[in-house]
């Protein structure tokens, strides 16, 4: 359960340092839109995706992980919102993943490839490496608690998404730079990403029960299956077996094993 303790002047100092980063993050991408400076990052993505590539609609799910992100952290920055151990474990990581996912939209407006491939990476492990090392903590959560809804959710979609979008990413910059080995195929390549991302998202379902970071994986692959049908059919329809191996594998790992024993400790 979430604790009842009041913040501290320096927990609210961190708690302000949260909601900055994450509307720094937000403001920066609908400016990035709304200026026109650069390319967008459905354009970065689409420049050199002949390895692989997703349709341009399944970007929209950013605003929905932006709206997550703003519940997240207007809700911690609260004052009358207990210091609970999830809050205290997922701020500063949380601040490196929101300043990371900022700066990115910056450096593929400008097409900073080198950069876009450090700060997606650095992001994506920021924000899911304090998923798996609280995993236990995150599974005595009920399924309604407010930091399962407003904490571990909000977050664990930034994470999912970026577990489709970092190797994308990769893959993008590697084929631009005609730097992806040639030992096997990009077709493969492109099915060894959707393999691992596919994995990814079992394996952190299983460990915390959520599903709330497979379902953008899940998403991201539908939307791989979409643009690659008409160029790529075996790609396409791997990529679509992934998903649904992913999404369903998610919600049977998530439902119907026996939920986690432990309690979070007081």
């Amino acid at each position: 359960m979430s604790s009842i303790l009041r913040p501290t002047s320096a927990q609210m100092t961190r708690r302000i340092i949260v909601l900055a980063t994450a509307l720094f993050a937000i403001v920066i991408a609908q400016a990035q839109i709304l200026m026109g400076w650069g390319q967008s990052p459905a354009e970065f993505s689409a420049d050199s995706d002949e390895t692989l590539r997703v349709a341009g609609y399944a970007f929209s799910i950013w605003g929905l992980i932006y709206l997550g992100m703003l519940i997240y952290a207007v809700r911690q920055a609260l004052p009358q919102t207990g210091e609970s151990l999830l809050i205290q474990r997922f701020g500063w990581p949380s601040v490196v993943a929101f300043l990371g996912i900022g700066w990115w939209v910056v450096a593929a407006a400008f097409d900073w490839e080198a950069a876009t491939v450090v700060l997606i990476f650095g992001s994506l492990t920021a924000v899911l490496a304090p998923m798996i090392i609280n995993a236990r903590e995150i599974r005595a959560l009920g399924r309604t608690d407010r930091d399962r809804m407003m904490v571990v959710w909000p977050l664990a979609l930034l994470a999912g998404w970026l577990t489709v979008a970092a190797p994308l990413n990769l893959l993008t910059v590697l084929t631009g730079n005609d730097a992806l080995p040639t030992m096997i195929s990009p077709t493969v390549w492109a099915m060894l990403a959707i393999v691992a991302a596919g994995l990814a998202g079992l394996s952190v379902s299983m460990v915390t029960r959520t599903l709330a970071y497979a379902l953008p994986i899940a998403w991201g692959l539908l939307g791989a299956f979409v643009a690659e049908q008409e160029r790529n059919g075996p790609l396409a329809y791997f990529a679509l077996a992934a998903a649904v191996a992913v999404l369903i594998g998610a919600v049977v790992l998530t439902f119907r094993l026996r939920p986690g024993v432990e309690r979070a400790a007081d």
